[in-house]
């Protein structure tokens, strides 16, 4: 997918003016940039973020698998927008699929975004923050570095409920299923599924979650699911058997012996378009790496459906409040950056 650009130059002007509109602007748009694109008005940005991370994840290993869930599900249904963080009724957070995101991950990008606030003002969105954590997260875990597209504003508004029913399940999905859902978010590419899915490669899950799996016995790893299930206390899963505090290729590993826990994981093993695919990744880390830098890509810069047009929210929790103005901004060179009540 390609990604629009812009000159350094132009990011900083860009910011420099939503540094003075946020406050103003209940909408606010602009072209996606590279890594860099903070440098002129948050240059402590990325270190604040890692910092931040490193420390988090000291205390707690599983935030990373909790920071990637949270990405894939902010981005699926109408773009890398942190409209998953918006909180109270109607939101993302109170639909079905999204009732059980970790809330100390989400925490975490609360608490950064108000660290890099305090240090820089209000010129860097929740979703770039997230979307920056999430990238740490996976280096800090053993994974691949990969280049952040910036400049994402804050969504006015939470995804509709289909959309967001439309994330497909890890539980019963097909790779038909799956590779439908990802072609629409412009990750057409079978390898963009594949690799996206090693995400599993950290994280645990619990058995309502992988009871299709389990039920089935069809093997003798979901027949050991069945049992840990039907115990009076069932231990938490981990979705990588291999290396499951790790950010490698373990994953694939384990699905070539038939080792995955969600049916949707075991699926592109079976299919044999994907097979070949989850074999090349089993055998090679880099390759892995390679694919997974690329579809993350990709992913951040999933379309969305009115353009990159929102806020820098002053909590990633809430929309900014509307304040009626009667000072017009000029925004040099940019145009389409007028601030309105």
């Amino acid at each position: 997918m390609a990604m629009a650009s812009s000159s350094g130059g132009a990011g900083a002007l860009v910011m420099a003016f939503v540094t003075v509109a946020v406050l103003l602007s209940p909408a606010l748009s602009a072209p996606l940039d590279g890594a860099g694109f903070h440098s002129a008005t948050c240059p402590q940005l990325e270190s604040i973020v890692l910092s931040s991370v490193q420390a988090a994840l000291q205390r707690e290993v599983a935030l990373a698998a909790g920071l990637l869930r949270i990405f894939f599900h902010d981005c699926f249904p109408q773009g890398c927008d942190a409209s998953v963080y918006l909180k109270g009724s109607g939101t993302e957070q109170a639909m079905g699929p999204n009732t059980t995101l970790q809330p100390r991950a989400l925490q975490l990008v609360e608490d950064i975004r108000a660290k890099v606030h305090a240090a820089c003002g209000a010129t860097v969105s929740c979703a770039d923050i997230s979307a920056l954590a999430t990238r740490d997260a996976v280096v800090l875990s053993g994974g691949p570095n990969y280049t952040v597209p910036q400049g994402q504003f804050d969504s006015l508004a939470p995804a509709s409920v289909n959309a967001v029913n439309a994330l497909p399940s890890p539980a019963t999905a097909s790779v038909t299923t799956l590779a439908r859902a990802f072609s629409a978010k412009g990750l057409r590419d079978l390898a963009d599924l594949v690799a996206l899915s090693g995400a599993h490669t950290v994280g645990r899950t619990g058995c309502p979650f992988f009871r299709d799996r389990a039920q089935r016995m069809d093997d003798a790893f979901s027949r050991k699911l069945a049992a840990n299930c039907s115990a009076p206390s069932p231990r938490p899963q981990n979705l990588d058997v291999v290396t499951p505090d790790l950010f490698d290729n373990g994953y694939y590993k384990a699905l070539v012996n038939s080792q995955g826990v969600f049916t949707s994981d075991m699926a592109l093993i079976k299919d044999r378009t994907t097979a070949p695919i989850v074999r090349q990744f089993a055998q090679s880390k880099d390759a892995f790496f390679t694919q997974f830098a690329k579809s993350m890509a990709k992913l951040a810069t999933a379309p969305r459906p009115g353009g990159n047009v929102g806020e820098i929210r002053r909590s990633c929790f809430s929309r900014n409040a509307r304040r009626a103005i009667d000072t017009v901004v000029d925004a040099g060179e940019e145009e389409g950056f007028a601030a309105a009540a």
